[in-house]
């Protein structure tokens, strides 16, 4: 009887094993602000100057998605989303102050609970001690140079710390990743790794090697650098005859008042401009011109970085017979402005804010070279990798696995049409107003309610509709011309049944609802509302710039 139980157990604890040993490990990759306009495999006005070669051969040997995107661009949110599954409203880290706490980090501890050994190494930014078995992470947004870690030991979170002397961060980080493959990894058992890069996050600061790299290039300048057309945008950006322009979004040239390149890359940068460079004396044009340039550089420096970086990183796996049996994400925790429009940052609900690059490998089961346009977004990223893992998952997760389409190409029945987008934190850092939006394979409708979370420091509210068919770089609103009406009508009810869809229901923040729903329609009385909003918009804006406020707390009270 202990004879044929024994060998029971014996080749049960094979089978376990054998099974454990044919699940892929999972690298998941993730820059700071890596957009896709920065990418090789996304053919941009970028492309020539071959900013990525290790990510294009990447892509050469994966696929690519061309339509994900993020349910609210900026840094905080776009990761709680992808440890929970959810989106930021459910989660609860709708802005830069949220955090989520070590028992509701799902993706981990899902994949623990299956028997892999699990990693969390460079930038966290969820504020909480990681529950991974293992964690190196920096403290809040982190340093480029002398770069500094929290780590496990024997202090409490977040006390134990250790400092890489005189080191880039994409080096740290990158030395930090393999130093745990080499010390740390357990070879009896798959891994689920997060080797997550600070750069190419603002202000950019490249390692001293790549200072001469694109020195004397003169970078591609994207069509909407200067003047953008009247036909882009709306009174909630733009105010009433144009009278918010220099005070809706920050800006490349010295348009917005508050904060631009132009002026803040003279003071940080100034290697990077002629020795005569004064704004006071430049045209506009001008002042956007060299700016653009140096801010370029300077970000294509710390993409070099990073992109160098993921080649030590691959040329390890490959030595190590890990490489084929390794599902490999590279993606960015949102997208970035790189000049369009003469913006900077993200935030926007626009496809260069909104839009994430997103390159996977795995060649057991996804055919190279093979690319998509399903709408994905980053609430779907666990899912993913746990379905790769063979782990399910769970109810709590509002996001899909989109495995059937890295390995067909073809979208499943009832697959999503349209992404959710909201960005909460209304007028702080780089003055974008409070918005949601819906996107789909043709069109988005973009809604800016312009209001806090307590419904307070409005700016005008305003619809846009874009035909992304004839108008991908989205110039081109269309909302009040009446061949649209039908379309808008259509992408109205439908954002409604979305919101309702994915739990953003209004009751989060009901005063901020409130000016959701007065604004909704947005017939003749509304749009009267909205050009008095923006005149006393400006009168309020006007003011703090006189009184020397800058950094007004905007997304919080009335």
């Amino acid at each position: 009887m202990k004879r044929p139980l024994i060998t029971y157990l014996l080749l049960t604890s094979f089978i376990v094993e054998a099974v454990a040993k044919d699940r892929p490990n999972v690298l998941f990759i993730m820059s700071d602000d890596h957009t896709a306009q920065a990418v090789g495999a996304y053919a941009t006005v970028l492309k020539s100057l071959n900013p990525t070669p290790t990510l294009d051969r990447l892509a050469a040997e994966g696929m690519v998605f061309d339509n994900v995107f993020c349910s609210n661009s900026i840094c905080t949110p776009s990761r709680a989303s992808i440890i929970t599954g959810q989106y930021p409203h459910v989660n609860g880290v709708t802005d830069l102050g949220g955090r989520v706490l070590p028992a509701k980090q799902s993706l981990p501890i899902l994949f623990r609970k299956a028997g892999y050994q699990t990693a969390m190494i460079g930038k966290w930014h969820l504020k909480v001690e990681p529950n991974f078995d293992y964690y190196k992470v920096l403290p809040g947004q982190g340093k480029y140079f002398d770069t500094e870690f929290r780590v496990q030991g024997d202090k409490p979170w977040p006390k134990n710390v250790v400092t890489h002397k005189g080191e880039h961060s994409s080096d740290a980080i990158t030395d930090s990743t393999l130093h745990w493959f080499k010390n740390n990894c357990d070879k009896d058992k798959p891994f689920f790794i997060c080797h997550q890069f600070k750069a190419p996050h603002d202000y950019f600061e490249n390692a001293p090697r790549y200072q001469k790299y694109l020195a004397d290039v003169n970078i591609p300048e994207p069509p909407t650098l200067y003047d953008v057309p009247d036909t882009f945008g709306s009174i909630a950006t733009r105010g009433h005859r144009d009278e918010l322009l220099p005070h809706i979004g920050t800006s490349i040239g010295k348009r917005n008042p508050r904060r631009s390149y132009a002026v803040d890359l003279k003071q940080r940068f100034p290697e990077e401009l002629p020795s005569d460079y004064d704004v006071a004396k430049l045209s506009e044009r001008e002042t956007t011109r060299l700016a653009y340039q140096a801010y370029l550089r300077k970000y294509l420096r710390c993409v070099k970085g990073v992109d160098d970086n993921l080649n030590r990183l691959f040329d390890y796996l490959k030595t190590e017979g890990l490489y084929d049996n390794t599902l490999i994400i590279y993606t960015g925790d949102q997208g970035f402005w790189l000049g369009e429009n003469d913006y900077q940052d993200k935030r926007w609900a626009y496809d260069p804010s909104m839009r994430m690059p997103f390159i996977l490998r795995y060649p057991k089961a996804v055919k190279a070279g093979t690319r998509s346009d399903a709408i994905v977004e980053n609430v779907d990223f666990p899912a993913l990798m746990l379905d790769f893992a063979g782990i399910p998952v769970p109810k709590t997760m509002q996001g899909r696995s989109f495995k059937s389409i890295c390995e067909t190409g073809k979208e499943p029945k009832g697959w999503k049409k349209a992404a959710y987008y909201r960005y909460w934190m209304h007028m702080a850092h780089h003055d974008n107003p409070g918005v949601m939006a819906i996107r789909t394979k043709t069109h988005k409708l973009v809604y800016y309610y312009g209001c806090n979370y307590d419904g307070g420091y409005q700016t005008p509210p305003g619809w846009e509709l874009y035909d992304l068919k004839k108008d991908a770089t989205e110039i081109n609103n269309v909302y009040d011309d009446p061949g649209y009406s039908k379309v808008r009508d259509r992408l109205k009810k439908q954002l409604a049944s979305l919101r309702k869809t994915v739990g953003d229901d209004g009751s989060h923040y009901p005063e901020a609802e409130k000016v959701v729903q007065e604004f909704w329609d947005y017939d003749a009385s509304d749009r009267e509302k909205a050009i008095k909003i923006s005149n006393a918009y400006l009168q309020r804006r006007l003011s703090e710039l006189e009184k020397g406020i800058r950094n007004h707390r905007t997304y919080l009270g009335k």
